[in-house]
């Protein structure tokens, strides 16, 4: 089989299969032939995994998994992909292509349907587009997975991974702490891709937590709280909670005195245990 990482391979499938590259998917093919064994070493599969891959592009990382995990199935929503892929792929035979869109998919079903007796793990060169939507899915679904080992854009990856309670932490930051261990592993270069992207990007992963690091009664009305807190971060947290809640700024002042926290702290200054805290406060 051909080099997958060769432009000119790249190029040339995408002739012979009247394929062209679509923002809208956001795709962004590896051309830099060490990055996908990077990606499928620090995930640490092996034989004990069946993987799932979202969006594989013409095969690259694909490939990789294949040649270190049980089985993989890879969910593509780009019904023009799956001819070229039977091609790039053919040598692989523990791997499926599910035609479809990764938000809409029953990942529950899937996985039980795939790996049924297998550790399984999610391994992927996300559309930045969706980044935020996908994770939150993995995570928000409680998925029977170990961990998420995914590339996605550089600035994402830091607020992804940022500490709560520190300045580059955003709404997404407490989410994923919630659910999960993140670490930033390494970054990749623009010229990495083809076509290369205008921003730098880098692999991350997530832990799954066996159970939450704080103890919270209803958690939708927890992650509201703390999206409100981060609609208008510039502002104090009693100011952005009370306008994202559409409750009197009283209330929250007096949810934050309870807490023992300040009346001018700012959402990013709060941790996961303060905004557990704040909601205990406010259901009162």
């Amino acid at each position: 089989m051909a080099n997958l990482t060769d432009v000119s391979v790249i190029k040339d499938l995408c002739q012979r299969y009247g394929f062209s590259l679509s923002k809208g998917f956001g795709q962004n093919f590896i051309v830099n032939g060490g990055i996908c064994p990077k990606i499928v070493q620090a995930a640490g599969i092996d034989k004990s995994y069946g993987v799932l891959e979202v969006g594989p592009g013409i095969g690259v990382l694909t490939k990789e998994l294949a040649a270190s995990a049980c089985k993989v199935a890879s969910v593509e929503i780009d019904t023009r992909l799956p001819e070229l892929l039977q091609e790039t792929l053919a040598d692989c035979d523990n791997v499926e292509i599910v035609q479809g869109d990764v938000l809409q998919t029953d990942l529950h079903a899937l996985i039980a349907e795939k790996f049924q007796g297998l550790q399984v793990a999610v391994c992927a060169n996300l559309p930045y587009y969706i980044t935020s939507p996908i994770i939150m899915k993995l995570l928000e679904e409680r998925l029977p997975i170990r961990h998420i080992t995914v590339m996605v854009q550089k600035e994402a990856a830091e607020r992804i991974t940022a500490l709560p309670g520190t300045r580059a932490a955003g709404a997404i930051s407490y989410a994923v702490h919630y659910y999960a261990e993140p670490k930033l592993l390494f970054s990749v270069q623009p010229g990495s891709f083809y076509p290369p992207p205008k921003v730098t990007s880098a692999v991350i992963q997530l832990v799954l937590r066996e159970k939450p690091p704080v103890a919270i009664s209803d958690e939708k009305e927890f992650f509201r709280l703390i999206r409100a807190a981060f609609g208008q971060r510039r502002k104090t947290a009693a100011n952005s909670i009370a306008a994202g809640l559409s409750i009197p700024k009283e209330q929250v002042i007096s949810a934050l005195e309870q807490a023992g926290l300040s009346l001018l702290v700012r959402p990013e200054q709060l941790t996961l245990e303060d905004f557990a805290a704040l909601q205990r406060n406010l259901k009162k």
